[in-house]
């Protein structure tokens, strides 16, 4: 799984700081080609390596787990307690004052990736668009995240971050 090999190759932080410092998140970019902006005994957050927009935050559990009812009430209160504080991360980082917060269980419901994790998306003024749902994950047109981009990107969200803590 993809996403249990972030997990298993970035640490948790130390209790008191959930956010990773710049030199372990760079080895991060190198060794595994992910951008972690957040990284708890439980929960991971990185950026989506597809995204639907710039901005685009995955939150997981370190435990690789398919879908949302297998997650034990620990990691799902965890899980709850830090999705605010990434969409807040989200929306001063990129300037949006709307956003989608996403979850998909199962093939059949759009979910990529079989292991949990929720979708913190960045929606951007689309004056033809307003109202109209955009979101569909596995097809369509969606590009890789730019490696510069995403440092920097992720380097924005770990300071947000750090600054609410």
């Amino acid at each position: 799984c993809p996403f249990c090999a972030i997990c298993a190759a970035f640490s948790p932080t130390p209790a008191h700081n959930s956010v990773p410092d710049e030199a372990a998140a760079n080895r991060a970019v190198e060794e595994k080609n992910c951008y972690v902006v957040l990284a708890t005994p439980r929960v991971v957050a990185f950026l989506d390596i597809m995204p639907l927009a710039p901005g685009h935050v995955l939150v997981c559990p370190r435990q690789h787990l398919a879908r949302i009812s297998d997650v034990d009430g620990a990691t799902a209160s965890e899980l709850g307690a830090w999705l605010p504080v990434i969409s807040r991360a989200v929306c001063k980082t990129t300037g949006v004052t709307d956003w989608n917060v996403v979850q998909n269980n199962g093939r059949w419901a759009a979910q990529v990736v079989d292991h949990v994790h929720t979708h913190v998306i960045p929606r951007y003024r689309d004056p033809g668009g307003a109202g109209r749902s955009w979101v569909m994950f596995g097809r369509g047109q969606r590009n890789e995240l730019d490696e510069q981009e995403g440092r920097d990107m992720a380097a924005r969200l770990r300071r947000e971050i750090r600054e609410e803590l």
